[in-house]
């Protein structure tokens, strides 16, 4: 399960196959955990490449 982001004590990552579910990601903290589901259709996301 690759991190994604450590923010304010929460470790955001994700598993690579969860089988049917949507794409989402998930966060814990202590012994808290929840899931954020990434709607594609209601957001805009787009890749961007930094050069130097």
């Amino acid at each position: 399960m690759p991190t994604i982001l450590f923010i304010y004590g929460w470790r955001l990552f994700f598993y690579s196959n969860e089988g049917l579910e949507p794409i989402h990601v998930h966060a814990e903290k202590g012994d808290m955990e929840c899931k954020f589901w990434l709607l594609l259709e209601e957001v805009e996301i787009r890749e961007f490449f930094l050069t130097t």
